[in-house]
């Protein structure tokens, strides 16, 4: 495996980011890096609703938590998986966007979460359109132009497990394991 091989993958809101990004981890022996607002309360001493509501009129929070995730990637080998990761890792070795229809992602969050579809829909409508607007005005980020990245993975038809064999395979076509 490449010294300091760094994995960045991304992916909205249900499409197995943190599952997939949590599976290559363990499986390569890489540390994970998955830095939220959670952590951010942990570290504040505040609940996670309170990082949320400060949020919502402090870009500070936001930006804190894009720049801590990256400076903690660069600290060693690890794969991070963030909504970002792909933009804000520029250095990452290897970089995977994962995809899902809107239906289905909705349709993740309402089995991993319960609650009702159709408001589950809705907000996640609403989050994808807060999250675009904001990586645009923060860093110039179109969330939705990926293409870049080394490979693009339809997560709909696989499982998380399957999804990790995948992200292996190229990697290895590429030598970094």
């Amino acid at each position: 495996m490449k010294q300091d091989l760094r994995i960045a993958i991304s992916g909205k809101s249900g499409c197995g980011n943190t599952t997939v990004s949590g599976l290559l981890a363990q499986k390569l022996g890489l540390k994970l890096i998955n830095y939220t607002f959670r952590q951010l309360a942990e570290e504040k001493g505040m609940t996670l609703k309170e990082v949320i509501e400060a949020a919502k009129n402090d870009d500070s929070y936001d930006k804190y938590v894009d720049k801590h995730q990256v400076e903690l990637a660069l600290a060693e080998p690890c794969v991070l998986g963030s909504r970002l990761a792909i933009w804000m890792l520029k250095e990452a070795d290897f970089k995977v966007y994962l995809y899902a229809s809107d239906e289905t992602r909705a349709q993740r969050i309402f089995n991993r979460e319960g609650g009702n579809l159709e408001a589950i829909k809705e907000f996640t409508a609403m989050r994808d359109r807060e999250d675009t607007g904001r990586y645009k005005e923060f860093y110039g980020i179109d969330n939705n132009d990926y293409d870049f990245v080394d490979l693009i993975i339809d997560t709909v038809n696989f499982l998380p497990d399957q999804i990790v064999e995948i992200i292996c395979e190229k990697l290895k076509e590429k030598g970094l394991i």
